[in-house]
């Protein structure tokens, strides 16, 4: 399928500037590298997006979130957001625009969770910090002036891995649906890389299943990613298990031309199976990271707001 002829603008100007420099290897210098590229999408907040950075006092240690709150009287509905990143990189400020124009396109509040990171914090620490936060954001609504009776998650690519974990496991944990309603962007559901989609689109752009591999390996270890679709933790392969609690009103849309297609659909139809309402958007043209590159692109940005126009309907319709 042909993709955006802005992102494919975009993905050349990136390796025109970074032609003949050292390919990053290590977590740190990819760090680096992603926080360089990614300053180069950071758009201005839009009109009457304000924000600010909490600190989540959890067991054992302290989480910073950045939090944005669109214009507007009264509580405010919340939604939890994890950044994408392969477990590895990435930052709510990586993720500002992403973040800020979610609350704009949606007029809920928006807290992005600065998790800690893999490989210095492997599995499952990324994941105990996803529920911990999405708990502790459940415990504050009142506090912070939230609409008590709400809360709903969203991430992209790792990070949608992450929100969508934290909403089995809240839930599960109390027996209910704490989390009603999630927004998944791309996101990583199982360690398989055989896919249709993983073969068409190997090579990418915005994501390679090399790469991919490479993050699974930092995030869980080569022997837990060896066991594919056959992994029995639910943290990992979002599929393993059936869930304990009926799953929330959920949208997901992946990209048409990424590694990760295939996996979003899967879950997509795994909710379903599990009496879900759960709408599907295949967004054409775009690839893997396109929520990060609205600014560069004007396709990317009617998708995520199409995304965030599904996602409110589906509250409507609840």
């Amino acid at each position: 399928m042909a993709i955006d002829p802005q992102l494919l603008a975009y993905f050349r100007r990136q390796a025109e500037q970074y032609a003949g420099l050292p390919v990053p290897v290590d977590a740190l210098a990819r760090r680096a590298r992603f926080a360089e590229v990614a300053a180069s999408s950071v758009g201005p907040d839009p009109d009457g997006v304000t924000w600010t950075d909490l600190a989540l006092e959890l067991d054992g240690r302290t989480l910073t979130a950045r939090l944005f709150r669109p214009a507007g009287t009264g509580p405010q509905r919340l939604i939890v957001y994890f950044h994408g990143g392969g477990w590895v990189i990435g930052s709510p400020e990586t993720h500002h625009t992403v973040a800020a124009m979610l609350a704009a396109d949606t007029g809920c509040a928006v807290a992005s969770v600065d998790y800690r990171l893999a490989p210095e914090h492997p599995f499952p620490t990324p994941c105990d910090d996803a529920v911990q936060a999405v708990q502790w954001f459940a415990g504050q609504r009142a506090a912070l002036g939230f609409d008590t009776d709400f809360l709903a998650v969203a991430g992209d690519s790792a990070g949608g891995h992450l929100g969508a974990l934290a909403t089995q496991q809240v839930n599960a944990g109390a027996g209910r649906q704490v989390v009603a309603a999630q927004l998944l962007v791309y996101p990583v559901t199982a360690p398989v890389l055989s896919t249709e989609s993983y073969r068409a689109f190997a090579n990418g752009p915005g994501l390679t299943r090399d790469e991919m591999a490479w993050y699974w390996t930092q995030f869980i270890g080569a022997d837990a990613l060896a066991l594919g679709a056959q992994h029995p933790d639910a943290r990992i392969n979002l599929m393993a298990q059936a869930p304990q609690v009926q799953p929330p009103a959920t949208v997901i849309i992946v990209a048409a031309n990424d590694v990760l297609r295939d996996g979003g659909l899967a879950y997509a139809d795994f909710l379903v199976r599990h009496d879900a309402t759960v709408l599907t958007i295949e967004a054409s043209g775009m690839t893997h990271g396109f929520a990060r590159l609205q600014s560069d692109a004007p396709r990317a940005r009617e998708w995520m707001q199409r995304a965030a126009q599904a996602f409110m309907g589906l509250l409507d319709e609840a």
